[in-house]
Formats: structure tokens, C-alpha cells, sequence
């Protein structure tokens, strides 16, 4: 456990970052959530409109610092390629 006055202060800090970035985390997944479960029922028009809704969550959870860059790249160009290829 944290001794100093500044430990103790950063342990009080990660603790309230880590709930915030976890809440975050949680969002962007339930947004992704609603993009797969219209690429599974075929339904295109809210495929898109679901695409369309994740994609600044994603970018926003970079700005963040919870995702990298590249992570949120290849999840939205594998999406979209998904979405696209819904008849």
C-alpha cells in the first residue's frame, strides 16, 4: 500500500480514472454490440445506422487515451467491410 502523502493521492486518482475509462469501455461496447446484432439479423438500413452512431464513440475513446489508434482502425474498417457486404 501507498505510504507518502503522493502515492496515496495517485492510488486515489487511478482509482477514480480506472471507473471513468471502465464506463467508457462499456459504452463503446454496447454501441458495438448493436452494430453486430444488425449485421447478424441482415437488416443493412440499421447496420449502417448503427455503424454510423459507433464510429465517434470509437474515435472519441481514442482521444481519451482508452483504445489505440490502430485498434480503432482495423475494428471500423473490418465493420464497415461487413456492412458493405450485406445484400
Amino acid at each position: 500500500m501507498a505510504n507518502s502523502p503522493q502515492a496515496k493521492k495517485r492510488a486515489r486518482q487511478n482509482e477514480r480514472r480506472y471507473e471513468i475509462n471502465k464506463a467508457r469501455r462499456t459504452r463503446v461496447r454496447t454501441f458495438l454490440r448493436k452494430v453486430e446484432e444488425a449485421i447478424e439479423s441482415g437488416d443493412k438500413e440499421a447496420a449502417q445506422t448503427a455503424l454510423r452512431a459507433v464510429q465517434p464513440e470509437l474515435m472519441r475513446g481514442v482521444s481519451r487515451g482508452i483504445f489505440h489508434k490502430n485498434t480503432v482502425a482495423r475494428k471500423m474498417s473490418r465493420l464497415s467491410a461487413r456492412v458493405k457486404a450485406l445484400g
